[in-house]
Parts: structure tokens; sequence; C-alpha cells
């Protein structure tokens, strides 16, 4: 029995195994080439039990146990599912139950609940021993009430009389006066001491529609003075804000497209919905630059809002994550959408259940990242729509002479697109239904999907049936043939001769 396992594995070793490669292996890439995991450190993962002092499990607002040492622990499985770029929620000294990390009381030095610099600088290090970067969120809007500045009577100056901030931290929070030259001089200070003290690739700025456009711009060519190469992230709180002005005047290189959000996120929460308005979107409010996103620890998860329309969690999260992955901005995924957690906006937050993973989706997870990885056409593309039908929509990208398709059907039925502007003799080759489509006798290559699938194809020369690789598996089938006959016939012998 034991040379029969042996044999069937080799077998189909040989006949199944495939090569794979690093997502995004490259030390020197751009952001836009990035696969953001935004890590709410408190509620991931629980790695260093001595340090539970302030938790209370039973209340939403303490802290539930997610320290640094925890992410460490699941670094493997973030690369499993193709993360390149992690962004951890602020870690700074705290306020009592400030898990959320707004209540900042020193600027330099890290929560006690989260760890020690040593174990924040062995996150970094093994981060980027798997080619991920690792950004931090950094908060110049607000400090804690109880942070020493608050009290100053010297510094009235730098405190404005509101907030303007409605989350439930907001009570808590002092809004700080970016327009005074010593309040920006000390918030630059602070993010030079994470930059100098660290090997952090970026920062994620906290609410900069509620920023001085002033500050910001000061703020971000400093720290890009300092190092080109930094990632600057602009995260929005007001889901009305308009971010042009920030884009067009600050180094910030990437920022939240709430718009766009909302749009992505009521699209594939409900089948019918056209994918043809996603383009529309993206043509009047979408750029470059754009962060995508199907919700963020503020809003109701996705996985909330599309199962109450019946819809299954692989089938929503593989369309949603075909639009992210392939089409124009930098794709970013709130912890625990890969397995996926529920819950409204108030239980958004959760510590993360790691126990209800879905092994279905967490592979398509690593399959749509690695193409995004493979093909810089999905990352640099030009971006146009080629038509659609019902709730299907096909869209093209070409970068560097190259083209790719992109069909997402968000129909209740099976649809069809014809593309053209593809010569004659070619063929378009799916990758994630391995999907075939051939030139018809009109000289067309119609696009058709079933319901509610999605594929991403590229182009090339229409070499008909692949003898090859159909002689190969025929092969290995009559290999395994022969060795099942071999095998049953040297027991029947050893039986008889036993009998």
């Amino acid at each position: 029995m034991k040379k029969t396992a042996f044999l069937l594995a080799l077998i189909l070793f040989f006949a199944f195994t495939v090569n794979s490669k690093p997502i995004s292996a490259q030390v020197d890439r751009q952001i836009q080439d990035e696969i953001i995991y935004n890590i709410l450190v408190d509620r991931f993962n629980n790695g260093d039990f001595n340090r539970d002092d302030q938790i209370r499990i039973d209340d939403p607002n303490a802290y539930q146990g997610g320290d640094l040492q925890g992410i460490i622990l699941k670094l493997d499985s973030l690369i499993e599912i193709g993360v390149t770029t992690l962004s951890l929620s602020p870690i700074m000294a705290n306020a009592e139950d400030g898990y959320h990390g707004y209540w900042i009381e020193d600027f330099n030095s890290i929560d006690e609940q989260f760890g020690t610099m040593e174990d924040l600088q062995l996150l970094i290090e093994e981060a980027h021993d798997r080619n991920m970067k690792v950004v931090l969120e950094f908060v110049p809007n607000f400090i804690s009430s109880t942070h020493p500045i608050a009290s100053d009577p010297e510094k009235e100056d730098w405190i404005l009389e509101r907030n303007n901030v409605s989350t439930d931290w907001g009570e808590e929070a002092v809004a700080l006066n970016q327009e005074n030259p010593e309040v920006q001089e000390f918030l630059i200070e602070a993010a030079e001491f994470w930059m100098n003290e660290t090997e952090i690739d970026g920062f994620k700025l906290h609410a900069v529609e509620q920023s001085s456009l002033d500050f910001l711009e000061k703020f971000t060519t400093k720290i890009k003075d300092q190092n080109p190469e930094f990632y600057l992230i602009g995260d929005v709180l007001n889901e009305d804000a308009d971010t042009e002005e920030i884009i067009n005047n600050t180094a910030i290189d990437i920022v939240d497209n709430p718009s766009l959000y909302q749009s992505m996120s009521d699209t594939f929460s409900e089948l019918g919905q056209p994918v043809s308005d996603l383009y529309d979107e993206f043509q009047e409010n979408a750029t470059d630059s754009d962060l995508l996103y199907m919700d963020n620890k503020y809003t109701d998860r996705f996985t909330q809002k599309f199962s109450e329309n019946g819809r299954n969690s692989l089938t929503a999260w593989t369309l949603a994550l075909t639009y992210m992955y392939t089409t124009p901005g930098v794709p970013s995924i709130l912890q625990g959408s890969e397995l996926p957690m529920y819950g409204d906006a108030s239980q958004a937050q959760k510590l993360m259940q790691f126990n209800s993973g879905d092994a279905e989706l967490t592979e398509f997870h690593n399959r749509i990242s690695s193409l995004r990885s493979e093909f810089p056409t999905l990352v640099y593309g030009d971006f146009e729509i080629v038509g659609s039908s019902g709730a299907m929509s096909v869209f093209k990208r070409t970068y560097d002479g190259n083209t790719m398709y992109i069909a997402i059907n968000n129909d209740d039925k099976a649809q069809s697109v014809a593309v053209d502007g593809i010569e004659s003799g070619m063929q378009l080759r799916g990758y994630l239904g391995d999907n075939l489509v051939r030139e018809n006798d009109k000289g067309e290559y119609k696009i058709g999907l079933a319901r509610e699938t999605a594929e991403v194809y590229v182009i090339q020369s229409d070499a008909g049936f692949n003898w090859g690789f159909i002689g190969f598996v025929g092969g290995i089938f009559l290999l395994f043939v022969f060795v099942v006959i071999y095998l049953s016939r040297k027991q029947k012998k050893r039986e008889a001769k036993n009998g």
C-alpha cells in the first residue's frame, strides 16, 4: 500500500504541479503595484498574552488584545492572499482604552498594549524578508484630551475649539491648529522620529480632508525630501469630501475615494446591478491615484451588505476583487475580508475570527493577486469599456503594446459581449476560469460568461488544440492505468500464493 500511495502521489505531482511566484517580489516597486491590507492592531491577533492588563473582551470600547507580535505570527497567511503592504492603525501611546489609536498622549513611543519598539522593528524586518512593506497610520489632526499639550496654558493657540469628528472616539479628541507654525514643526518632527528610528515604508495620513492644505503641502514635501520613495496615503473620514485639491497640491501618492467605494459596494452587493455604472463613476470621479476598497472600519462590512441581499460570499467577493485588482487604482483590503467577516458599522471592528476562513475565497485572493502581480497591464494600462450586455461589462486595458480584457457578469443569467479590434487568427485565453474565446464564423470574438462570474483574458495566437498538452495528459492517464493494473495483478498473485 505504501508503494501504491507513493506512485500515485508521484504521478499526481508531475501531472498537476505548477510554478508559483512571490507577489511583487521586486524591492523598488511603486505604490501602484501594492495590495494593501489594513490592520486595526488591537482587533487583529493576540500574540503576547503578557500584555493583557487593559483587555476587557466583553467591552467593545476597550482593548481586545491584538498586538505587534500577533501580526508577525500571521504574515505567512497574508502572503498567501497576495498582500504586499501592511497598513497599521496608529500605534503611538494612547490614553486609557484608546485601542483605535486616536487618543495620542505621546507621539514618540509605542502604546504598551501593542508592544515595544523592538517588536515593531522585528515586524518590519520579518515583513521585509517576505517582500512586504509596512505603513503606519499617522494622526496629524488630533491628540487626546489628556495629552500635556491640551492643558498647557502656553499652548492655547495650538488647539482648535472644535474637532469636527462625529465618531465614537471624537469626544475625547482635541483638534490641533495646523495653521500654527509651531504645531506644524511639532508634527513634522514626530513623523521624522518614526522615519529615523524605524525602517517603515510610509504613512497613512489620517483624515486628510480635515487638515490644512498649507500644512499638508509642507508636511508631505518635507517627508518626500527626506525619502522620495516613502509612501504617503491619504485617509478620508468625510464621505462627501472633495480630495481633488489634496491630490493636485500635495505630495500624497494615493487617497481614499469614498464616491467610488460607494458605487463599487452598491454594484456588487446586489445581483443585477450594471457593472457599466462603475465605468461611469470612474470617468466622472476617479483617477489612477485612488484607493479601491469595499469597506473600512467605519462602514458596514461588504460581506454583511451583500449577504442581506442573498448573495453568496465567494460569488460576490470574486466579482468585487476582480474589479478592484484589474482596474486603475490601488486595492485596499480591510482585515477579515478574506475570511469573510460579517458585521454592521457597530460590529465592523470585532476581533478577527481566524477559524472561520473560507478555503475557496482564500484561493481566489491568491489567484487574482497573482494575476495583478504578473501583468503590469492590469496596473498601469489605459482603461476603457468595450461593451455591455445586461449587467455584464467587458473592459480593456492596454500598456506597452499589450492588451488585456476584463469581463464581469453581475447578471442573473449568462451574457455575452462582442469584442472588436482583434486581428484574425488570435484567441483570448482566460486566467481565472481557463475560458477560451476564438474567432467565430462572422470574424467576431464574443466573450460569454455564465451568471455571476468573471474572467481576465490575454490575447495570443490561435494554435488550435494543444496536442502537446493533450498528449502529456493522455500519457499520464495511461501511466496511471498501467500502474493500477500492475499493482492489481501483483496483489492477486500474492493472494493466490497465500491461499
